[in-house]
């Protein structure tokens, strides 16, 4: 089965982007605006899209300032079943480089000393389709929209992702 992948470098802490990943206000800020959550295993979130178009998650499991898993309960069709999972690790740029070498050009470009490398997952999907390629390409602007928020309190939510 197909799953997409992205990595990136925050320049901030762990507790502040679990928060983005796990409120309602946080999650508005920088995926799309009236999420709905609570930051509880075995609650669903609901994502409001264009034209009553929803997508829910079920909260799978929630590590603080370490992990956030979803599954999609409600939403496309490709992506019901899907599961979505966040890791966060902070260190130092220079242990971060030695573990992750293939971040290199993010760490040359944090101004920070250290950072929270994300590790995103959106796993189990059925095929490679056209939805799958624009879910891809789709995650990683959100992801930059999330990077964005908790780095200057500005994101790019929906519908302004794909604007630079």
């Amino acid at each position: 089965m197909p799953n997409i992948r992205q990595t990136l470098l925050i320049a901030a802490t762990p507790e502040h982007i679990y928060d983005a990943l796990t409120t309602s206000g946080g999650l508005s800020a920088w995926w799309t605006p009236n999420v709905q959550a609570i930051p509880e295993p075995g609650t669903i979130a609901s994502f409001p899209f264009a034209n009553g178009y929803v997508k829910r998650m079920q909260i799978e499991n929630l590590t603080p300032a370490q992990t956030v898993q979803w599954k999609c309960i409600e939403g496309d069709h490709e992506w019901i079943g899907t599961t979505i999972l966040f890791t966060l690790v902070q260190n130092d740029n220079a242990a971060l480089l030695e573990t992750n070498p293939e971040i290199r050009g993010q760490i040359e470009q944090n101004p920070a000393p250290a950072a929270t490398m994300l590790h995103f997952h959106q796993d189990d999907w059925g095929d490679y389709t056209a939805t799958f390629a624009e879910c891809s390409y789709t995650w990683g602007q959100f992801l930059r929209s999330l990077k964005l928020y908790c780095e200057t309190g500005k994101g790019k939510p929906w519908p302004g992702q794909h604007s630079i």
